[in-house]
């Protein structure tokens, strides 16, 4: 059997779609390892045969097959072997619009209807092995947030319920649940991802503390959509359209979870969800092994953002106070973040799109003002650390209150 490639997966997905090509992965029919190595590919993989092209650095992968042994991502017992198809190959993948070849020739390869749906506009399963790997219902809850005009299959939902129901959910481990989460919050409608969860009930199991913000409804004057959960929705969105960063919309993402546990008597107002919220965010960062640059951001944001939208009428001892809880003047770039998370939550609500974030500008502003104030010459004037920090508070509150 002669030894064929083809290129598979997202590659061949995005060229039919017309977008732009990131990596391409290869196919490897009829080789082994030995083949593979003696034409100077370089071994790479771990759980199975997969190889680097001496030339391009793209990765090859040997044809194989998977057989689920455990519960989990990893409960698979990989064969790959001369023999084993194009198709065997292809059957083992998530959805029908990652599972297409494209030949040496330029012909395509589509034994599972993957161009007719890609055409239709449908995140479909390939076969019932989807429902062996947990780590799918995030992939499909994250392309649902790429594709924004993609609906998921009834017959995939319902699979991917059946997956939630059975428990197989909760053998996610947290490193594949931020790696997708992630990754879901990068795309181009993050809103669409917490849906697809919400909709197979994975969002309860994977992120209670959001899960829990649906339905709970909040003050319609500062809130024309009511409820907690629409808005963490647009405010995704904002975050997303305006081109933020991870850790800016991971912060959008825990910003209000401390609405969730109001008490039914403290709504609509939820006073104190800022420090209650603070507390979930260091929970669930525990929870996820989230990187520390999303994690200080999130508690930040989630602890201050009610202050960030007060700053409009604050006074400036009470605006120095501010910069100094959210330690902007050693953290500059965090601040920054900050400011773009408060504003994703400003603008998260129907009708404001035209408005101006008051309280944001006069926070940026404040900060500009006081950061120039000459640190090093009022430490020169006193002695000790408890003088100095006073004298430099001072001088901010003072340089803030003649400006603004």
């Amino acid at each position: 059997m002669s030894m064929q490639c083809y290129m598979v997966g997202g590659a061949v997905r995005d060229e039919l779609l017309g977008l732009p090509l990131k990596d391409r992965d290869y196919v490897v029919v009829g080789a082994t390892p030995e083949q593979m190595v003696s034409q100077g590919y370089l071994p790479v993989g771990k759980d199975f045969p997969v190889f680097l092209h001496p030339q391009t650095h793209a990765e090859y992968a040997l044809a194989r097959t998977e057989r689920k042994t455990a519960r989990g991502y990893k409960g698979f017992q990989v064969y790959a072997a001369p023999e084993v198809t194009l198709e065997q190959d292809l059957a083992r993948r998530d959805l029908t619009i990652n599972a297409i070849a494209k030949d040496t020739d330029g012909q395509y390869i589509d034994p599972y209807h993957g161009r007719r749906d890609l055409a239709a506009k449908i995140l479909r399963h390939v076969s019932p092995a989807f429902s062996e790997d947990p780590v799918r219902i995030l992939r499909v809850a994250r392309f649902a947030a790429r594709f924004a005009e993609f609906s998921i299959a009834p017959e995939t939902l319902a699979l991917m319920r059946a997956m939630v129901t059975s428990g197989e959910v909760d053998a996610l481990v947290p490193e594949r649940v931020w790696q997708e989460l992630s990754r879901g919050l990068m795309e181009d409608r993050p809103s669409r991802m917490l849906n697809a969860l919400r909709d197979c009930g994975a969002l309860a199991k994977i992120l209670p503390e959001v899960d829990r913000l649906f339905g709970v409804p909040q003050h319609p004057k500062s809130h024309p959509e009511i409820d907690t959960g629409i808005h963490l929705s647009l405010v995704l969105d904002v975050a997303a359209e305006k081109k933020f960063a991870l850790p800016v919309r991971f912060a959008a993402l825990c910003h209000d979870l401390g609405k969730g546990i109001t008490p039914p008597e403290d709504l609509p107002n939820h006073n104190g969800h800022e420090a209650k919220g603070a507390e979930l965010v260091t929970a669930l960062c525990k929870r996820l092994r989230v990187p520390n640059d999303c994690k200080e951001l999130a508690h930040i944001t989630a602890r201050w953002h009610g202050e960030a939208h007060n700053a409009k009428t604050m006074q400036a001892p009470a605006l120095v106070e501010l910069l100094q809880h959210l330690d902007a003047f050693r953290q500059p770039q965090r601040f920054e973040h900050f400011l773009q998370a408060c504003t994703a939550d400003y603008y998260g609500r129907p009708g404001y799109a035209e408005r101006e974030f008051l309280g944001g500008a006069r926070l940026q502003a404040a900060y500009r003002i006081a950061a120039a104030v000459d640190t090093g010459a009022i430490a020169q004037q006193h002695q000790g650390g408890e003088a100095i920090k006073a004298a430099v508070y001072a001088a901010r509150c003072a340089a803030v209150k003649q400006a603004l």
